[in-house]
């Protein structure tokens, strides 16, 4: 698990219309990469072609390369189904299965996939990923009940559960804590950190001090105005980027002089 991921010379369109122009980025295995940048540069636009979200948009495509340990996936005969395998995501909002359990939740994606699996290989499914999500001991007496009858942040690591029980190599995060409360928010960005050991992580946010203590890569997003093409600006070492940019757009950015 836990591969590289880059683009080279990524351009996003909307139909006739490039929303991001001339993304090349590398991101390390087994690091967590923060994309920052005010509303609308195109930052979650770049996560979802990460894993070929983006095209289920009707008439959205790229041009360029995404690759996966140097294989890329937009290659003609590739299978989107098993990109999203390899490079999993997690949403803003929790987004649990309303008509599932916890237990069915963490193994749907495993049965989307035509899996089959032993009750006992099932239970340890469950349990190893609910553990790794930090929620095991919170819902072991309750697996049958509803996933959609836990709070909000239980819910997100849910969906992290379910995530990583499909063992993929790439985890992507839009945003995953702008819904939660701070001790959730606390909770979530943990889990970020130890999940780093296994998985290139890539994670969305408009919060600044998150960015600072989740990343260690932080790449800076813009645009410069309405029908202009959201642009990578400056990526860097977090802790380079956030007290001594090379860029004076990344300073004003995360100094609040904009955005």
């Amino acid at each position: 698990m836990a591969k590289r991921i880059e683009t080279r010379d990524l351009n996003i369109f909307y139909g006739d219309f490039r929303a991001v122009a001339d993304v090349s980025i590398d991101i390390e295995p087994r690091s967590v990469t923060a994309f920052i940048g005010p509303s609308g540069c195109g930052k979650s636009t770049v996560l979802r072609t990460l894993n070929r979200m983006h095209e289920v948009i009707p008439g959205a495509h790229v041009e360029g390369q995404v690759l996966l340990d140097g294989d890329d996936l937009y290659a003609p005969e590739v299978d989107p189904v098993l990109v999203r395998r390899q490079v999993g995501m997690v949403f803003q909002r929790a987004n649990p299965f309303p008509t599932m359990s916890i237990r069915e939740n963490v193994l749907a994606g495993i049965r989307l996939n035509n899996r089959r699996i032993s009750k006992s290989e099932a239970d340890d499914i469950v349990e190893q990923n609910l553990r790794g999500a930090n929620l095991w001991n919170e819902v072991k007496d309750r697996l049958d009940a509803p996933g959609s009858g836990l709070s909000g942040g239980q819910q997100q690591r849910l969906c992290i559960a379910r995530a990583t029980a499909v063992r993929p190599d790439v985890l992507l995060m839009d945003e995953p804590c702008s819904a939660l409360d701070p001790i959730s928010t606390l909770a979530i960005e943990d889990l970020i950190e130890e999940l780093k050991s296994d998985y290139t992580i890539v994670i969305v946010t408009h919060n600044m001090q998150q960015a600072s203590r989740v990343s260690d890569r932080t790449a800076f997003f813009n645009i410069a105005g309405t029908g202009k093409p959201g642009r990578l600006i400056e990526y860097d070492d977090t802790r380079k980027m956030f007290s001594n940019p090379t860029k004076k757009e990344t300073e004003d950015y995360i100094s609040g002089r904009f955005g």
